[in-house]
């Protein structure tokens, strides 16, 4: 939206997540408004919605990532809302208000559903610095608990569960000037989480009784959360840097 890239280079960089990326409004109105597909037509590519965002007026994005009971970023309830709570996962833009979920439709296919949001409340802003620090004592907190309640117990080879793990994560080719440090922050979220879902695996030699279960969720639930908020925060600034940068040339 502010020339930092080409959009073709976009166009290639959304294919990390889908070999095809289609598009379409969530109603009729707003794919009026935005001369996007509706809800029953047939589904247009990427190109059209980097046009009608840019139309709309959006200038900046943000992730979220909402789960029950947290779903700051979202609003009230709404369609929107709804759907992003269902898949995990949007981008909202604030200033254009629309929000955009991805969902999988077939192998290979990704859907981005445009909605109208309306006005949100502002996003949460987290300083980078304490995200990363928020992750770190997480992470001290979350293996000191587990191994006072017996349940962080060896697994032959979780070393390499782990490392498929991220190994199968998509690798993005972030922009030019994206700055390291969030990088290095988001890439590390990332590889926590990867090792957080292979924690919450009942192979053999994990927490199989249903106390343990309960106590391990607890144990896992604030390193879940500070990732999420390292991810957002990760995210935030890149967006705030390279707009920044791209103002200034």
């Amino acid at each position: 939206m502010h020339g930092a890239t080409a959009a073709d280079d976009v166009l290639d960089a959304l294919q990390v997540w889908g070999e095809s990326q289609e598009v379409r409004a969530a109603d009729d109105e707003l794919a009026a408004r935005l001369e996007l597909p509706g809800p029953q037509d047939t589904p247009a590519g990427p190109a059209l919605l980097l046009a009608a965002l840019r139309k709309a007026g959006a200038t900046a994005g943000e992730l979220a990532l909402p789960v029950p009971g947290d779903v700051r970023g979202l609003g009230s309830a709404s369609p929107f809302s709804k759907q992003a709570l269902r898949r995990g996962e949007a981008a909202v833009l604030p200033e254009a208000g629309l929000g955009l979920v991805p969902e999988p439709v077939a192998e290979g296919i990704l859907r981005w559903t445009v909605f109208a949001v309306g006005e949100l409340p502002p996003a949460e802003h987290l300083p980078i610095g304490e995200a990363e620090h928020g992750m770190s004592s997480a992470m001290r907190e979350a293996a000191s608990t587990l191994i006072d309640l017996d349940i962080a117990k060896h697994r032959p080879g979780v070393r390499d569960e782990i490392a498929s793990t991220v190994a199968d994560r998509p690798k993005p080719p972030w922009p030019e000037d994206v700055p390291q440090r969030p990088l290095r922050i988001l890439q590390r979220a990332s590889e926590v989480e990867a090792i957080l879902w292979v924690a919450t695996d009942d192979a053999p030699g994990g927490a199989l009784s249903a106390s343990a279960t309960r106590a391990r969720t607890e144990a896992l639930r604030p390193l879940f959360d500070s990732v999420r908020a390292a991810r957002r925060a990760s995210i935030a600034e890149m967006v705030r840097v390279l707009a920044d940068s791209a103002g200034k040339h």
